[in-house]
């Protein structure tokens, strides 16, 4: 015990006698250190700017660079963005006709946006796609129905798959396939969807108070037609079509989608981002 007393206090006397210029070093190198820790949602932009350097419409990015950008979103969590699940944005009220969703808007170029939708109990985004984008979402917290879709383009050319209703019914409709169909609960892995698999269109429902992160390469673009469009979705025994046949166990893997032009049932909300800036350098 004596020895261990006598190297504790020779320990001691050693670091006091430590140049000053020595301890002002090691300090400035802590703090260095410091500064040199990057908020998450900055590392998320910075990662986003390299991932997404050469976006446009169709644009799949490099498993590496998916996997890193995954990596990041994972690490993501509510605080880092300024969240709390008791903030008014996951609160109904009884003078809503639907639940209202709140988008906060952190980023946004011509190659990729960054946001986070927060949805209060039973709300719902309708059915909607992405036409040419690779999409990464990242639930921070709560419970979420999500039921995603791809269409169907790998039949046999002579297998219709898409289907004009009877008069004043709609526009065409087009077959597609279930992709999920399941609820997910934060911390859960973050998904992603591509242009033309992954379950490209999808549907939110919030099984309790939730948010949703989503990153999207490139965004929206009216004017490069990217254009979002809402649908509606029947199973797929509702109809019959000639030259179309679907073995019965696996009819409830296909429904057919239909646009739709009114969003009665969506109520969304943009309100400031409060969270940690991003620094664009």
């Amino acid at each position: 015990m004596g020895i261990e007393r006598t190297l504790a206090d020779r320990k001691g006397r050693d670091f006091c006698e430590l140049p000053r210029e020595t301890i002002a070093s090691s300090n400035s190198r802590r703090n260095r250190r410091r500064q040199r820790k990057k908020p998450p949602v900055q590392k998320l932009f910075e990662t986003c700017k390299v991932v997404f350097a050469s976006a446009g419409t169709g644009f799949v990015p490099p498993h590496e660079d998916i996997d890193e950008l995954q990596s990041v979103l994972d690490g993501i969590k509510p605080e880092d963005v300024g969240l709390r699940p008791d903030m008014p944005y996951f609160r109904t009220s009884a003078t809503q006709r639907v639940p209202r969703i709140t988008y906060l808007h952190i980023y946004e170029c011509e190659k990729f946006s960054m946001g986070i939708f927060c949805l209060p109990p039973s709300g719902v985004i309708p059915l909607h796609n992405h036409p040419g984008m690779t999409v990464f979402s990242k639930l921070l917290f709560g419970t979420m129905h999500i039921k995603s879709y791809d269409w169907v383009v790998d039949s046999p050319p002579e297998s219709p798959t898409t289907l004009k209703p009877s008069e004043n019914q709609g526009p065409e409709m087009r077959l597609a396939k279930v992709k999920v169909d399941a609820d997910f609960t934060a911390p859960c892995n973050p998904s992603i969807l591509y242009p033309e698999d992954g379950g490209n269109l999808h549907c939110f429902t919030a099984v309790t108070a939730c948010a949703v992160l989503d990153v999207l390469g490139p965004p929206y673009s009216d004017a490069e037609g990217r254009h979002c469009t809402y649908y509606h979705d029947f199973p797929f025994s509702n109809f019959s079509v000639d030259g179309l046949s679907i073995p019965e166990e696996e009819k409830n893997a296909y429904e057919w989608l239909q646009e739709r032009d009114e969003l009665e049932d969506l109520e969304v909300n943009g309100k400031m981002y409060n969270g940690p800036k991003i620094v664009e350098s």
